[in-house]
């Protein structure tokens, strides 16, 4: 019988609107394509280079902009067998919308409806003793058994047990295990510096991994799913993989290490290609400060264009004068500053562009155009910023060709 506490309801998950895959674009400011099979084949791809370790597909945070439920299916279509989502919220999304894969989750706070965690079959992480005696509360509540992973700090510094607090969570979850509260599936931590595979902390942290392991196993516990590699360590670190890899930007076709290579050096390709179209294109004289504090000023006769999008669209502020565009296969940076909805290009003198014609934000490096590392790079964060920051303004349509 289920005695548990009614709870809040978590508010729903914000999503863009969907466009049909052969919808017309005409009339539209922007949108997003997004290729589901791009998705499945860079699953592939990293299945293949995770050898025998299986794929948990990291799909939060929207997908990293890209839309949870499509990429969800296409990820395990791909060959991934879990699924693994940040946000408590998000994950009971997830299977409201009918993904029943395994599915990982390890963002909530004290006082979370875990009883409906449960009831909904997803698999809880617990990186806190707070957090793993509300779990078992929701167990016995529920009269479930729990799955979950254990999330164990390794010396990122960040979530997860450590020294003490772990080592009791070790003794407790093995006698929650053998009560039939919990399946102790799993045990997983994170990686500082995966994406610097040299970096003297990463061979540190896999060793302290194995030494937890080893505690465990003296604990009682005997977990059949280890998970430390995320993208960075898939790609380039095979002795971090044990019995499954956790790859979130690569899945995206993005590389999570360009310092060594970008996506085609690793058999990945883009998933996500954002374009807009111009609304606006005239002529100019020298001399004309262009957009809020005329940042930019032209210096010549030309021609400008304005974009319909901005900061409210996920176009970071602090691309001003620096964001790469390309129109008629050129390339272009943002004149000015990004405004909420819309930016301003300087074509040029020779321009032949019109209002109407497409401007490319993101695509991809094989076809040379601009790229969610190229805008990376122009401001200094990572492409991951850059796909999820993409706003609900832009709708997705979702492609199933390459």
């Amino acid at each position: 019988m289920d005695t548990s506490t009614p709870h809040t309801a978590l508010p729903s998950v914000a999503t863009p609107s969907v466009l049909p895959s052969d919808a017309s674009t005409v009339g539209l400011s922007a949108w997003a394509d997004i290729d589901l099979g791009a998705i499945r084949d860079n699953v592939a791809r990293l299945d293949e280079l995770a050898g025998d370790a299986a794929v948990m597909a990291v799909v939060k945070g929207d997908a990293y902009g890209h839309g949870l439920v499509p990429v969800a299916e296409a990820a395990l279509a791909g060959g991934a067998t879990h699924l693994a989502i940040a946000q408590l919220g998000e994950a009971l999304a997830a299977r409201a919308a009918g993904v029943t894969a395994p599915i990982l989750t390890w963002l909530f706070p004290p006082g979370a409806d875990l009883a409906a965690a449960v009831r909904a079959d997803l698999t809880l992480s617990a990186g806190a003793p707070w957090a793993l005696a509300e779990i078992a509360a929701a167990a016995r509540a529920t009269d479930r058994t729990a799955r979950v992973h254990l999330k164990v700090d390794t010396g990122l510094g960040r979530g997860g047990a450590w020294r003490d607090d772990l080592a009791g969570m070790l003794v407790e979850s093995a006698r929650l295990e053998a009560e039939g509260v919990l399946d102790v599936e799993g045990i997983f931590s994170h990686f500082a510096y995966a994406d610097a595979p040299d970096h003297p902390t990463v061979r540190a942290q896999q060793e302290t991994f194995v030494a937890i392991l080893a505690d465990a196993e003296r604990a009682g516990l005997r977990p059949r799913i280890r998970h430390l590699a995320n993208s960075a360590a898939t790609l380039t670190n095979p002795s971090s993989h044990f019995d499954m890899v956790r790859p979130g930007v690569a899945l995206y076709g993005l590389s999570p290490v360009p310092h060594i290579g970008g996506p085609t050096h690793f058999g990945l390709r883009e998933a996500m290609r954002v374009v807009a179209r111009l609304i606006n294109v005239k002529d100019c004289p020298a001399d004309q400060g262009v957009s809020y504090a005329h940042l930019y000023t032209t210096t010549g006769d030309t021609r400008l264009g304005l974009v319909p999008l901005g900061y409210a669209d996920g176009i970071p502020r602090h691309a001003s004068g620096v964001g790469p565009m390309q129109v008629g296969g050129q390339r272009y940076t943002v004149a000015g500053r990004v405004c909420m909805d819309q930016v301003v290009l300087d074509l040029g003198p020779e321009s032949t562009a019109q209002a109407g014609d497409e401007v490319v934000l993101i695509g991809r490096e094989a076809d040379g155009e601009p790229t969610a590392q190229d805008w990376a790079a122009a401001i200094d964060t990572i492409n991951y910023e850059i796909v999820t920051r993409l706003g609900p303004r832009v709708p997705r349509r979702y492609l199933e060709g390459a």
